[in-house]
């Protein structure tokens, strides 16, 4: 098995059946149809092992393989399967002719220049503590801010000010094949919509939990692995110093990195994790080990969550397909799709993803990747898929883990404001982040029951028709 290491990132292995629990499971093979048995027997164990294998469906559909066969010579039959195995052999890595790593200037004056911190002995002496930028009684007016809230640079601000949520930005979208979502952090600071009085539970978040804007992560645009390792560094930083990291991202692979940090604070197999996307993420076989398609499967490799504390909520792309699902299934995952809230119900749905939150680990990291919604409220991302979640779908769950569970870490992925002409995504990101710190802010003051509302809002009124 060939392994290599990159620093934190730890041994990975290029064969990976072995490696996951529920893969090692040996597949049926693909039965060859009884007419042509005779004609393949000369084609060789190791043509004949292929075809069982399954492994043509890349090139070709089963039934239009056979068919074609059918047709065929025994020499035309055996020059395509040569092809296609000729092929297999050409993707593969090949050691001594294929880098597996491009090697970077350790002699450089400044090769860690791009993250390292500046001293506060440059700075003006004040006392520890979030900082307040706005010159205006009304917050709103000034430099813009995550949910208008005053910022905090180091972790002795956050432990001075007693924080309870920092909001930080990640502006890396290199683990895509999609950029721009670089910008999700400046578009999210620029529009309203994450502060403010929540009229469903008439309450204010601002006025329950101490938030501060932490600035954004340093992002090495020339390198996704050394940003990755960065990113994990500040999300531990701020858990660390007893606040909730909310993480405003920057693409899906942010995922890894966010939520290992998470695991490393409350230790390996200790968090939960609810992923909202319309992907499931857990791709198995790809050339990058870090990119927006397979976070939740690295997660569950390395051993930071294993897959029976995985809950996945509106799942609808083109894939998993049955191999993928049976693994997910083998590993325990509990997956809602949208084919499931076609059937069942969005509010049968919502009640039984909560209630599997609430019953898995007493820690809950919650990844939202905002393509989860049907791109008619999420315009901006690089990967839009029809028939998603509303608003007013989204809203009520992400405020109810919020509340009903023990949230200790948040991200919003994927906003990606260069293809979208309105403010449309940010704006409605920015209500999903208010959610979420309505939520926590509503379990400090204790309204944990299922699905709280407030009496003031949801009851009729005096003046009803």
């Amino acid at each position: 098995m060939k392994v290599w290491t990159r620093g934190w990132l730890g041994v990975l292995a290029l064969s990976l059946a072995a490696t996951v629990p529920g893969m090692a499971a040996q597949k049926a093979p693909e039965p060859i149809p009884a007419d042509l048995t005779a004609k393949l027997a000369g084609l060789g164990e190791t043509r004949l092992e292929y075809l069982r294998s399954g492994k043509t469906k890349r090139f070709l559909h089963t039934e239009m393989m056979w068919d074609s066969f059918r047709k065929k010579s025994v020499e035309e039959i055996q020059a395509t399967i040569d092809a296609m195995l000729s092929t297999e052999e050409q993707e593969k890595f090949h050691a001594g002719t294929d880098p597996a790593s491009i090697p970077l200037n350790t002699e450089a004056s400044h090769f860690n220049g791009w993250k390292t911190k500046r001293p506060q002995e440059l700075n003006p002496k004040r006392e520890p503590g979030p900082i307040n930028l706005s010159r205006y009684m009304e917050a709103r007016s000034g430099i813009p801010t995550f949910a208008n809230a005053p910022v905090a640079l180091t972790p002795e601000d956050l432990k001075a000010g007693k924080v309870d949520i920092a909001i930080v930005g990640a502006p890396l979208d290199m683990g895509s094949g999609y950029r721009g979502a670089k910008g999700g952090p400046l578009a999210l600071r620029a529009v309203g919509g994450a502060a403010g009085n929540d009229m469903y539970s008439m309450v204010n978040p601002s006025e329950v939990l101490n938030i501060v804007d932490y600035g954004d992560i340093a992002i090495d645009y020339m390198s996704t692995e050394r940003s990755m390792e960065h990113v994990r560094s500040m999300v531990k930083e701020i858990a660390t110093a007893g606040a909730i990291p909310i993480i405003i991202g920057g693409d899906h692979s942010l995922m890894y990195s966010d939520a290992s940090a998470l695991a490393e604070v409350h230790g390996k197999g200790n968090i939960g994790v609810v992923h909202f996307d319309a992907h499931y993420d857990a791709g198995k076989d790809r050339a990058h080990l870090i990119d927006h398609g397979q976070p939740v499967w690295r997660l569950i490799h390395e051993g930071y969550v294993p897959g029976k504390n995985f809950i996945q909520v509106g799942l609808r792309a083109r894939s998993p397909d049955v191999e993928t699902f049976e693994w997910m299934r083998e590993n325990g995952f509990r997956y809602h799709t949208m084919v499931e809230i076609e059937k069942r119900g969005w509010d049968v749905v919502m009640n039984r993803a909560v209630r599997e939150a609430k019953e898995g680990p007493k820690k809950i990291f919650i990844s939202f990747d905002i393509d989860v919604m049907d791109p008619a409220y999420m315009t901006g991302t690089g990967t839009p898929v029809p028939g998603g979640l509303t608003m007013r779908e989204a809203q009520p769950i992400v405020r109810r883990l919020c509340a009903e569970t023990n949230v200790v870490g948040f991200e919003i992925v994927e906003v990606d404001p260069l293809v979208d002409e309105t403010y449309r995504t940010a704006l409605n990101s920015n209500y999903i982040l208010n959610a979420c710190m309505t939520g926590i802010a509503m379990r400090r003051k204790g309204l944990t029951q299922d699905h709280y509302l407030s009496p003031l809002s949801s009851e009729h009124g005096q003046n009803n028709y």
